[in-house]
């Protein structure tokens, strides 16, 4: 009889504890695999944004142009088509830095590219002097302090250069089948040095067609040159053949100033009464013109007058001024008007402390403003000791910062004159409104 071995039993189900363990290990090995999956594509995303954002087609963060602002055209049409382009603020983002100038694109001579979306196309054509430009203004940035001699120097050659204020060389060309005017600003040559601690200048030029005043354009800003090259082309739309002898272009020379208002150089005027328009209308015209100095219309002319009344109200330490109106103004452009407005300055111990300034009156000299302010004046007493007001006219302008056409000082050490006569009268009469009128001076 053979021999019974170990008794073995069948196995009919497998227990939950089981499946938990299987689903346990699956789990872990499909989530295993996830986790190395979101990596992987992590990496290969930051190595594509990074490859993206340090590649040498990407341009430097100081180098983002946006998109320029199109204004309507000179001809004034209804239809909304016409645009003008204009070129980016040498005040805003993208000013270019020192010792840095814009790359330019090619292009042919006197040719505009096609009319898209009624904005036209800015071209620069690149010259040798332009790099030669830039190697100056490169070695001119390494020079942090001048000595003593070449300061002296360089107030020498201010004095010197002070009637001579260079020229401006620029292009006419117009397109009969685009009914387009372009004006290519190409350089200057022989500005004055404004700033006398490098001897040099941040020049810029800002153009705009009369008598039209309100369409401005104005170049980039080229830094510590005395003869920058810019061959911006500026493209006026909507403008006939027979509207040409009618335009005069204003253009006007300035030396950026970060800290305070744009120095002016000069202008240029150029009518195109005086110019062969049947010229420019088959070829590309070079022009040159000598810059002439912005302030001798208002030597000529004067800076005008400014009526103002003060009441001083002691009991509630206010002071109000009323500015009424101007007369006998400068007139500011070739159509004979400004844009004035008042700006004035509470000072108290000779720093100003407050500031008011009335609307911009278009297109005018003889201004009536009739706007009242109220100043707080410093607890100090029954008296005005230490307090004076500064008044600025100022002509207010679109594109730059506004020039300043002539002050007024009352009270303080430097008034004098019918100033002094009117401020006087107004600390010994308080709670009595006086008015006088007052020339302005420089």
């Amino acid at each position: 009889m053979a021999e019974e071995g170990p008794l073995i039993k069948p196995v009919y189900r497998v227990t939950y504890s089981s499946y938990s363990l299987i689903g346990f290990c699956i789990g872990g090995v499909i989530g295993g695999l996830l986790v190395l999956l979101g990596t992987f594509l992590c990496y290969k995303r930051n190595r594509r944004l990074r490859a993206k954002r340090n590649g040498p087609d990407q341009p430097l963060a100081f180098h983002s142009h946006r998109r320029p602002t199109a204004v309507k055209s000179p001809a004034g049409n209804s239809n909304g088509t016409n645009y003008l382009k204009k070129s980016p603020s040498p005040t805003g983002a993208t000013k270019t830095p020192p010792g840095m100038s814009v790359p330019h694109t090619p292009s042919p001579t006197g040719i505009v590219g096609p009319l898209e979306s009624g904005v036209s196309h800015q071209h620069f054509e690149p010259r040798l002097e332009s790099q030669m430009t830039k190697d100056t203004c490169t070695m001119e940035n390494e020079r942090q302090t001048p000595t003593k001699e070449e300061q002296e120097t360089n107030e020498k050659n201010l004095q010197q250069s002070a009637a001579y204020l260079g020229q401006l060389i620029f292009k006419l060309r117009y397109k009969h089948d685009k009914n387009a005017l372009i004006v290519s600003v190409v350089r200057c040559k022989d500005l004055p040095a404004k700033d006398p601690n490098t001897g040099s200048s941040d020049p810029y030029v800002k153009l705009q067609l009369l008598p039209d005043k309100q369409h401005k354009v104005k170049t980039r800003v080229l830094r510590k040159t005395r003869n920058p090259v810019y061959d911006e082309d500026f493209t006026f739309y909507g403008i006939s053949f027979n509207q040409l002898p009618s335009i005069t272009l204003h253009f006007v020379i300035l030396s950026f100033d970060r800290y305070s208002r744009d120095d002016i150089i000069g202008e240029v005027f150029c009518s195109l009464n005086n110019v062969d328009v049947a010229q420019i209308e088959t070829q590309q015209m070079a022009l040159s013109r000598e810059i002439q100095p912005r302030s001798l219309k208002i030597r000529s002319q004067g800076r005008g007058e400014l009526l103002v009344s003060l009441c001083w109200q002691p009991a509630a330490n206010r002071l109000t001024v009323v500015v009424l109106k101007a007369r006998n103004l400068p007139k500011m452009d070739v159509t004979g008007l400004a844009d004035p407005y008042v700006k004035i300055y509470l000072l108290y111990n000779g720093q100003r402390i407050a500031k008011k300034k009335t609307h911009v009156k278009k297109r005018t000299l003889m201004p009536v403003f009739n706007e009242s302010f109220v100043f707080d004046i410093p607890a100090n007493g029954q008296t005005l000791d230490g307090i004076s007001l500064e008044f600025l006219l100022l002509d207010w302008d679109r594109v730059t910062k506004n020039e300043v056409i002539g002050r007024l000082e009352l009270g303080g050490a430097k008034c004098s004159g019918s100033a002094l006569t009117h401020w006087n009268e107004v600390c010994n009469s308080p709670r009595r409104q006086i008015a006088d009128w007052h020339k302005l001076k420089e």
